[in-house]
């Protein structure tokens, strides 16, 4: 028997509708559970002409491009009968293949909508090397690498970690700017977009640059980090820091790879201060502000919160973390264990002493199934005790759930409003607005919208069982993108919520569009 390292290199020869074509089994079985795939390990009896080639039944044109796509992983869909391609693509079990083609499909056939805006940002300027301030004193490796960079002193945390040497972000040479198909990231790339208020920040491969917009004038660039050693994977934007927080009314702007964060504050003039190289110590997963806090969580169980005001970082354990949203100063985070927890950020700084207080359990879910999304909903203030507090949430067996906390029954924690089980897969976003309660499960995106009533800014019209609108939102998986970040294509739902939110869609390889979709009705 040859081994699997020989095999994999085999020259398959096929017959296909009469026309010969030659490949490697590696390329026709790298998707698994494919006709290929069981064909060649003996589950599908074959048919062979006189040459030997295993003859297939099929037509020879659609499977050139169905070859080229195993190949490549590239697909040109202007050139193609998409319909066609997709039945054949089904019928060989080519599942990356097939949900292109259902989203080329999907995009030809609707392409209503108005441009809102047409924004332009030139090509970036590549910035010098980040200055290694962490490497360990006689260290050769990273004094060879590095340019300085003329740059404002770091204002050090308390807390900040020890020298990183080789073993930290600012060790972890070159070898970081390769995607996982060994192909090295496009430095000129936008990998993520994020926006607050008139600002936005995008991430290239290994730097962040800062624009504003004005009326006036439209974006002006106001800040580039130095280059870095490593890829960006997450941003964190906040463009709404209180006068006298950091100083002469800064910004902040941070960026995390693997387990570790950069933060920046972004002076008035342009000029960026270093404030922080923070460890979560595993991998940072989400990263954001609440007010002038940021907040890096992981799935593992983290949540590391730095304060403005005490210029503290601290990491916490809590229990496996499968979603967070955030109300007022707090963030509320659901588990696997099927309960929800809360941090008051704003005082986890001053509350060192006694831990227990920082995570506060709020609510179990009856079936203790993983909380997989949630949505806090802080109603307008109506009386003196303060907000009603709503949260919608999902499961990981597609249960949702509306709970109501009432602000004069603190101490009793919330109560279970209404649950809906129409999703058969987990459900991965949850959005619970003004006028509606948006949730969307795994399978392929699907969208449920539902009326919510409220009176005198309370919810108070339990959402019927039946749905204002389902739909699909199509797109591609994360690993489809050419050295892309997945962190940078998220569906939403975006906007505010007391208007009508959106969905972005995503767009297939080869194509300039990007569809826009109302969460209320579906429509681009």
């Amino acid at each position: 028997m040859m081994s699997n390292a020989a095999r994999s290199g085999d020259i398959i020869h096929l017959n296909v509708g009469g026309k010969r074509f030659s490949t490697s089994r590696q390329t026709l079985t790298w998707v698994p559970d494919s006709f290929f795939s069981s064909l060649l390990s003996g589950r599908i009896s074959t048919l062979k002409d006189e040459t030997g080639a295993i003859f297939i039944d099929r037509d020879p044109s659609l499977f050139a491009t169905i070859l080229n796509f195993l190949r490549t992983k590239e697909l040109h869909p202007r050139s193609i009968n998409v319909h066609m391609l997709m039945h054949e693509a089904e019928f060989y079990g080519i599942t990356p293949l097939v949900r292109k083609l259902q989203l080329c499909d999907e995009l030809d056939r609707s392409s209503c909508g108005n441009v809102l805006f047409n924004g332009y940002l030139p090509p970036p300027v590549y910035p010098a090397k980040r200055r290694n301030r962490h490497s360990v004193a006689g260290s050769q490796f990273m004094a060879s690498r590095v340019v300085p960079a003329e740059r404002a002193p770091v204002r050090r945390s308390n807390t900040m970690p020890p020298n990183l040497g080789n073993s930290g972000i600012l060790g972890r040479a070159s070898t970081e700017e390769r995607t996982p198909g060994g192909q090295v990231s496009d430095p000129g790339l936008v990998r993520i977009i994020c926006g607050h208020h008139n600002w936005i920040a995008v991430a290239y491969a290994q730097f962040v640059v800062c624009y504003r917009v004005k009326e006036s004038t439209g974006w002006q660039q106001v800040f580039t980090s130095p280059r870095l050693d490593w890829v960006i994977d997450r941003v964190a934007l906040n463009a709404k820091v209180m006068a006298g927080s950091l100083g002469d009314n800064d910004k902040m702007v941070a960026v995390a790879s693997g387990t570790e964060i950069i933060l920046w504050a972004i002076c008035p003039d342009g000029n960026g201060n270093e404030i922080g190289v923070f460890s979560l110590n595993v991998p940072v997963e989400a990263l954001f502000f609440v007010g002038n806090q940021l907040i890096a969580t992981s799935h593992t169980g983290k949540v590391g919160v730095w304060n403005a005001v005490t210029k503290h970082w601290q990491n916490q354990d809590v229990v496996p973390i499968s979603s967070y949203d955030t109300a007022g100063s707090f963030l509320i985070l659901g588990c696997n264990n099927g309960s929800i927890y809360y941090i008051d950020v704003q005082k986890f700084p001053l509350r060192m002493k006694d831990n227990d207080l920082l995570v506060t359990e709020l609510y179990r879910d009856p079936t203790e199934d993983a909380i997989t999304a949630l949505s806090v909903y802080l109603t307008p203030k109506t009386s003196d005790s303060g907000n009603w507090i709503e949260i919608a949430y999902g499961t990981s067996s597609g249960t949702v759930r509306v709970i109501v906390q009432h602000p004069e029954t603190v101490g009793s924690g919330p109560q279970l409003f209404q649950t809906f089980s129409v999703h058969r897969s987990p459900v991965t976003k949850i959005m619970l607005s003004e006028k509606h309660l948006i949730s969307v499960c795994a399978d392929n995106n699907h969208v449920r919208t539902w009326t919510v009533t409220r009176f005198r800014g309370m919810i108070s019209t339990q959402p019927g069982s039946t749905p204002l609108t389902s739909f699909k939102i199509l797109s591609l998986d994360d690993i489809d993108g050419h050295g892309g970040c997945s962190a940078g294509t998220e569906i939403g739902p975006y906007g505010e919520r007391d208007d009508q939110q959106v969905f972005i869609q995503r767009v297939v390889p080869d194509t300039d569009k990007l569809y826009v979709r109302l969460s209320s009705n579906g429509k681009r």
